[in-house]
């Protein structure tokens, strides 16, 4: 037998379930989950407020601190981006 075709094989034997949520699990987890998106979007408020305060007050004389707050804010973004594409990544990986 071709080993391609004993691959293809293989896998059309494996089972692939769709995730079920234990039960009585459900409601928690997605009160969970809500908890955690409402935490990470008041950081990223507060995160980006402080990036920007940074970037105020080292306008003058100060110029590191613009540089620093520049950074961070760069960071927050892209934690707040990554926050929001959570769950379309966890989908792809579990189709």
């Amino acid at each position: 037998m071709h080993p391609l075709l004993a691959t293809m094989f293989l896998a059309a034997q494996v089972p692939n379930p769709s995730p079920v949520a234990p039960p009585g699990l459900d409601k928690l987890a997605g009160t969970l989950l809500g908890w955690l998106k409402w935490g990470v979007l008041a950081g990223g408020v507060g995160g980006i407020l402080i990036c920007s305060g940074m970037i105020i007050l080292g306008r003058r004389n100060r110029n590191q601190m613009a540089i620093e707050g520049m950074i961070g804010g760069a960071w927050v973004l892209g934690g707040l981006a990554l926050a929001s594409a959570a769950a379309v990544l966890v989908g792809v990986f579990t189709v």
